[in-house]
């Protein structure tokens, strides 16, 4: 059986050991005390939340806002496929755009992938605000099975729907293979890391895994920078309410690799934090 983590208050009540009369000191030749070993002594409830080892580096307020604004893209454009997918799904009618078909041929496994996707892109920037570990940190634990329950869910069938039904060709369904399979190794290493007590492993992994999430919304910021790129090609011709297929899967190479070099960055930048 584990014997339980030491946090701040334990700390400190065994270094304020009484002077000379303290059993766990010995001592030198010359008389002066010197500590062998620390009684730690029972001061009370203690959180089990662990005390951060530095203090918050600089970017976060910038990194927090391009999350905020990623996560915006990606619940404008699920709530953009419901409103176009479900009145044919309910309806049994099947729309003009082939870029829907998938979704309502496969809403089973379409909205499986979103909607738990959702839930998590919602729920990471709490996990991941040390304030609300530090205030909430039952809750973080709690609320922290139910995301990656979610994240698990949305990371197995993107790959498959990715690799079955890709729009993109073989480029989205090679991306969503690679990215598929790097996001779901990294919630079920933070999820060993975490059962092991090294809290500071699964902040990484969790913020590998989060990078790539939040990846679906530059995803659609790539498209919308082919989109002219494509129109102007082709003479004017293309729909612009359809991405192009031939970029589509280029468009999630560079996104994902992007949030992949990111995630690394940005751990490297903060080697020293516990999570």
């Amino acid at each position: 059986m584990r014997s339980a983590p030491l946090y701040a208050p334990q700390i400190r009540a065994a270094i304020l050991c009484p002077g000379p009369h303290c059993p766990n000191v010995c001592r030198s030749r010359a008389g002066k005390p010197v500590f062998e070993r620390a009684d730690v002594r029972d001061t009370g409830p203690v959180s089990d939340a662990p005390t951060s080892l530095s203090t918050r580096p600089r970017g976060v307020p910038v990194v927090a806002l391009a999350s905020a604004v990623l996560i915006s893209i990606v619940l404008a454009f699920a709530a953009i496929r419901v409103i176009t997918d479900w009145p044919h799904i309910l309806d049994g009618t099947v729309p003009d755009d082939d870029f829907a078909k998938r979704y309502i041929a496969h809403p089973w496994l379409g909205y499986l992938h979103i909607a738990p996707g959702v839930i998590y892109l919602l729920g990471a920037p709490l996990q991941l605000s040390r304030r609300f570990r530090t205030k909430h940190y039952t809750v973080h634990r709690r609320l922290g099975r139910v995301l990656l329950s979610c994240a698990l869910l949305s990371g197995v069938l993107a790959l498959v729907f990715g690799l079955l039904h890709s729009w993109g060709g073989w480029m989205e369904a090679s991306a969503a293979l690679v990215f598929g399979a790097w996001f779901v190794a990294c919630l079920v290493l933070a999820f060993r890391a975490i059962r092991r007590d090294d809290v500071a492993q699964h902040r990484r992994w969790m913020i590998r895994a989060f990078a790539v999430g939040i990846g679906i919304g530059t995803i659609r910021i790539w498209v919308g920078l082919f989109t002219p790129i494509v129109i102007s090609r082709n003479g004017g011709t293309e729909d612009l309410t359809l991405p192009d297929a031939g970029t589509f899967g280029l468009a999630f190479w560079l996104a994902f690799t992007i949030h992949v070099a990111l995630g690394e960055w940005w751990l490297r930048r903060t080697p020293a934090l516990n999570g």
